[in-house]
């Protein structure tokens, strides 16, 4: 089950915006506060209720309020009122939205902007209820804490936005009974290159195995090689497969730029065994190496569907925007590109005095 379209209206920083999907990789880049992470946090949130291992409500108003309950922990607005997503207008206003998967069912969301604990919700077509998954890839490691952040965050109020604890619960499984399948082994030699080692799971405590140098945890190594472990043992366990939808919110955190390239070809084989991806990025080297593959085809010969997605402000309205293009050399409003050139012109003037 893929993503084809989302449609937001008054939400948040969105007036009114419609996005066409691509079912393979999507990039998203745009300046701060454009809305790149809410784009991912809107799907997810209406996506988890039903995906694989969410409880089937027993009735419209406890369906309608997993919904709610999901909105309210991914954004965690203030007092968890839900009206507080709705964009900021005097008086009343209401937010409407809505996903429309590949086989043709629709989920939409509306609320107004004085509801507090209520959503109209409607589900268009019958959604095979367990028949994937969604995973959400934050910007901080979740690896090194997993064996006791689950329990805590069931007994207390932590201020972590609900994707740390579903990934959390995804790295608690243990991992699948048999043989890897060839896609999930091509994926894991492109991270396991980068690691120099495998990950291993003993009492719900993570470490790398390298070779010749024994076993390492979790907390002795980078918070990059930590993001690339979770990856890893997500393909082992089988939470991440060709039924899931993956969101992976600026992928190079903390990462070193010589990672970037193996990182982009093992999304890339993630995306050829059936996952699609949706990626926010600040980073010149992750778009470039996504370009690449599409400007040149004889780097990706199976010709996947690529698309690059910019958010960015009218300079007199301060509305945000979007355009989307199969390459992202194509884009008019590109930040990445922006800075790289303001840059490099900084630097002219300084070497010929001008």
């Amino acid at each position: 089950m893929k993503i084809s379209t989302l449609k937001l209206k008054n939400f948040m920083l969105f007036e009114e915006i419609e996005i066409n999907w691509s079912k393979n990789i999507n990039i998203i880049c745009g300046a701060n506060s454009t809305g790149k992470t809410t784009l991912l946090k809107v799907m997810y949130s209406m996506l988890k209720p039903i995906s694989k291992g969410a409880v089937k409500p027993t009735s419209r108003e406890i369906g309608e309020q997993q919904f709610v309950e999901k909105l309210q922990g991914v954004f965690r607005p203030d007092e968890m009122k839900i009206g507080r997503l709705v964009s900021r207008k005097r008086g009343s206003n209401r937010a409407e939205f809505s996903v429309v998967l590949d086989s043709g069912q629709k989920i939409s969301i509306g609320f107004g902007n004085r509801q507090e604990n209520h959503a109209d919700v409607e589900i268009e077509g019958k959604i095979p209820a367990g028949g994937f998954d969604a995973i959400y890839i934050p910007t901080k490691e979740m690896i090194s804490t997993t064996e006791h952040f689950t329990a805590l965050y069931e007994e207390y109020h932590l201020d972590f936005e609900e994707m740390y604890y579903d990934l959390a619960r995804f790295l608690d499984r243990p991992l699948s009974k048999g043989a890897n399948t060839s896609e999930q082994d091509e994926v894991l030699r492109n991270f396991e290159n980068i690691m120099k080692g495998q990950i291993v799971q003993k009492d719900k405590k993570f470490f790398l195995k390298v070779k010749g140098e024994g076993e390492f945890e979790m907390g002795l190594l980078s918070d990059g090689y930590r993001k690339l472990s979770m990856i890893i043992y997500l393909i082992l366990s089988g939470s991440l497969n060709r039924d899931t939808v993956l969101f992976w919110d600026e992928p190079e955190t903390n990462m070193n730029p010589k990672m970037v390239r193996p990182m982009v070809q093992a999304m890339v084989a993630l995306a050829r065994m059936g996952v699609q991806i949706f990626v926010t990025t600040h980073d010149y080297f992750v778009q470039q190496e996504f370009n690449m593959l599409k400007v040149y085809p004889e780097l990706c010969p199976d010709n996947l569907d690529i698309c690059f997605l910019s958010l960015y402000r009218e300079e007199e309205s301060q509305e945000v925007k979007c355009e989307m293009e199969r390459a992202a050399s194509d884009l008019k409003h590109n930040a990445i590109m922006q800075e790289f050139d303001a840059i490099y012109d900084r630097e002219q003037r300084v070497i010929y005095g001008t």
